[in-house]
């Protein structure tokens, strides 16, 4: 998915010097973003309280909307390096186009996967026809530097391991939970699970305690470590935790995203995440001049042009908040 601010503001991430080092509950409140013609989203990273969890270094919360009658999701071509996007829905379809020639249709509780690394570009939309709600989340996790520069490819897991409890199923999409490993590539060590909640659930889930971590609030009531977290909203955990208190008021959805802090410092702006301005400068404009990130084909409209870079310069550094 892309970021189609047509100004972005760069934004600075990465780096341990402001990572929190014992358990918190800081709520994040969304921003709305629209994005493309007939969707809004929330965004919940980068915020500007918190900018990374781990190497989760974006974070969107959509839906549940009506398209019955609408086009839906409609995010022309665009390009992405330094990062793997992850598709994830709790309603709906979306169907996914990128430059290595893969056309997937991702579902509920799917996995889609797409590793950036040097070069990509892609389009996501609602297929034709298609389902009445569409709900979901869309992430980016930064590559560290060993690995940025690796070919781009895409992933598709239609089958992902579960956790449960009583009043609980936790799938887990990305890195590992209680045992639970996920088929996704891993770059560097995180989790990412999807939590559905009974009403009356009340359970305990095991953490690592060197990993910060967020809960995004996908729907349902629910309480985290005692804090009431509304759908579209995210409670910052912090690091230090063996274990997260949930108790569902209904039955709900949450997503827990966690990870070792992100010691590298990095600069993303618009669909890039680099480290410094020359990198973000030359993915620009080999976007503009149609080289370096293929095509992809069978979209049915034209590609995203890139905004105009800001007039400040782009400095890495390390956490902000």
């Amino acid at each position: 998915m892309s970021n189609l601010d047509r100004a972005p503001e760069p934004t600075v991430c990465g780096g341990r010097g402001f990572v929190v080092a014992e358990p918190v509950r800081e709520l994040l409140s969304p921003r709305p973003v629209k994005l493309g013609e007939t969707t809004e989203v929330r965004r919940l990273l980068p915020n500007l309280g918190r900018r990374m969890i781990g190497a989760w270094a974006f974070v969107d919360h959509y839906g549940p909307d009506d398209i019955a009658d609408e086009p839906g999701m409609q995010v022309p071509p665009h390009p992405h390096i330094g990062l793997q996007t992850v598709s994830w829905l709790h309603e709906g379809e979306v169907l996914h186009r990128d430059s290595t020639g893969s056309l997937q249709t991702i579902r509920p509780r799917q996995l889609g996967l797409m590793t950036a690394g040097r070069a990509i570009s892609h389009s996501e939309e609602s297929p034709r026809p298609h389902a009445r709600l569409l709900h979901g989340a869309q992430l980016w996790v930064a590559l560290p530097d060993a690995h940025r520069y690796t070919e781009p490819k895409f992933e598709f897991h239609a089958e992902l391991p579960t956790v449960t409890a009583p009043g609980l199923t936790a799938t887990v999409l990305l890195g590992d939970l209680d045992g639970a490993v996920s088929p996704g590539t891993a770059y560097t060590p995180i989790v990412g699970a999807d939590l559905a909640l009974t009403r009356g659930a009340n359970v305990r889930l095991p953490l690592d305690p060197d990993f910060e971590y967020g809960v995004l609030a996908m729907s349902g009531e629910v309480h985290v470590d005692g804090v009431p977290v509304l759908p579209g909203s995210m409670l910052y955990l912090g690091c230090g935790r063996s274990e997260l208190p949930l108790r569902a008021e209904s039955d709900a959805g949450v997503m827990l995203l966690g990870g070792e802090p992100f010691a590298e410092e990095l600069i993303m702006w618009w669909n890039f995440v680099a480290r410094t301005q020359s990198e973000i400068e030359q993915a620009r404009e080999d976007w503009s001049q149609g080289t370096r990130f293929g095509e992809v084909k069978g979209y049915d409209g034209a590609p995203l042009r890139a905004p105009q870079l800001p007039e400040v310069p782009l400095k890495p550094r390390g956490r902000v908040r």
